[in-house]
């Protein structure tokens, strides 16, 4: 099925749309992004009758926002337009420490569209431990693979919520 990825700061569409919370690679400490991935792994499991939208706070091209503002108030309004809200953090404290995506996931736990994927091999996953204790109290689902991860975020798109996966 079709999905179409709208990039930072780039106009938001109507529809099913599910936004990519996590850290972001910088280029000060540059590594691949986790986002392509996720992407993929959403096109190959989406079934819906309309295409799916993917939100990624990255920007096309690497071009920068001109103002950090701006680009905070768009992942605020992506983030608050998505049907489902997908929290992929391979956190390592060097390359990928994710500073950002905890105060998102603490914004948006409560929302019933966040769904946390922690892997458990990535550099420092006891830095996730605080985000899976709070997950799983209020119900979001936690998985540790990206293919999982994508799959529970179309399970909330498709209104059937997602499964808790412990």
């Amino acid at each position: 099925m079709t999905i179409n990825l709208i990039m930072a700061r780039e106009p938001l569409p109507t529809g099913p749309l599910v936004f990519l919370a996590g850290p972001t690679p910088d280029k000060s400490a540059p590594v691949p992004s986790w986002r392509p991935e996720a992407a993929r792994a959403l096109a190959a499991q989406w079934v819906g009758d309309q295409p799916l939208t993917v939100l990624s706070p990255e920007s096309r091209h690497g071009e920068r926002a001109d103002r950090y503002e701006t680009q905070v108030d768009w992942e605020t309004a992506a983030r608050a337009a998505a049907s489902a809200i997908l929290f992929w953090i391979p956190r390592d404290m060097r390359t990928l420490p994710g500073m950002t995506t905890n105060v998102e996931f603490g914004l948006d736990v409560a929302s019933g569209r966040a769904v946390l994927g922690c892997p458990p091999d990535c550099p420092n996953p006891e830095r996730n431990r605080y985000l899976i204790y709070v997950a799983r109290r209020h119900g979001v689902p936690v998985c540790t693979t990206l293919t999982d991860t994508a799959a529970a975020a179309l399970a909330v798109v498709a209104g059937g919520g997602a499964p808790v996966v412990r």
